[in-house]
């Protein structure tokens, strides 16, 4: 890949470099996926290969899939075989949330030294282990934590996205849109030129029928979405990489 030259904001802060832009998945099962799934993370992968000019790397402490025979991060059953390894790093885990990455994160971005962090947290920990306030106060210790390890670091966050339970239970689907309300005020209060951040918007039109294959968790259409939310977001902040654009799976239709 040819070197990218310097790209800056409106603001006029620097967003590429002659160095590889690094990225970091963070989330929770949604991105780490199970064995035998393409997920999100692929989708931005090839994403960020069809992106004239930017060099880039994926970068993280973890390569696996979920193995649900195992119960453990076990899996390198990828369904395209052609996914690189480096591609696959992340830092993400099933059952994992904001509660249990905002401890950790410091530690990974001090080792893969990231340039930008690609979140999606937030559903596990409202359904299984903190209420909103919560929740929103684990994000905030996450950003700190992260910028502690580097203060240029640039993190683009998405709220939680349409889910079955939310469907389905009135007092969970509030709790969602109001932890979203502290999520956005949360980007808002801590934005800074130095370390920016970025709210991507919920996939437009995401449908838990036609876009997961469980009501939670993404089948191709849904990944499709999540990484156009983090593709366009970038594109249209920071005019990092270009609009995202759907591609087929190398090893088959999806």
């Amino acid at each position: 890949m040819a070197p990218v030259s310097i790209v800056t904001s409106q603001a006029g802060a620097v967003i590429g470099h002659d160095d590889a832009m690094r990225f970091l998945f963070v989330g929770d099962s949604m991105t780490i996926g199970r064995a035998g799934d393409v997920t999100w993370r692929y989708r931005m992968w090839q994403h960020l290969e069809s992106c004239p000019g930017l060099r880039y790397e994926i970068v993280g402490p973890r390569s696996t899939l979920y193995d649900a025979e195992a119960d453990a991060p076990l899996s390198e059953s990828y369904a395209d075989p052609a996914f690189p390894p480096p591609a696959r790093r992340h830092l993400s885990g099933w059952g994992e949330g904001w509660l249990h990455l905002a401890p950790v994160i410091a530690d990974a971005v001090r080792a893969a030294r990231p340039d930008v962090l690609l979140v999606s947290l937030g559903l596990i920990d409202l359904g299984f282990y903190t209420d909103a306030e919560q929740t929103a106060a684990n994000a905030r210790a996450f950003i700190a934590a992260a910028r502690t390890a580097n203060p240029r670091v640039r993190m683009v966050l998405l709220p939680v996205i349409p889910n079955i339970r939310a469907a389905t239970d009135a007092s969970f689907a509030a709790s969602c849109d109001h932890f979203n309300e502290l999520l956005a005020k949360a980007v808002a209060d801590l934005d800074t030129a130095a370390s920016p951040l970025l709210l991507a918007s919920r996939p437009t039109g995401y449908d838990v029928r036609a876009d997961t294959y469980d009501g939670t968790h993404p089948g191709p259409t849904g990944e499709h979405k999540l990484a156009a939310a983090y593709a366009d977001a970038m594109h249209q902040a920071w005019r990092l990489g270009g609009p995202y654009t759907a591609r087929p799976a190398q090893a088959g239709s999806v």
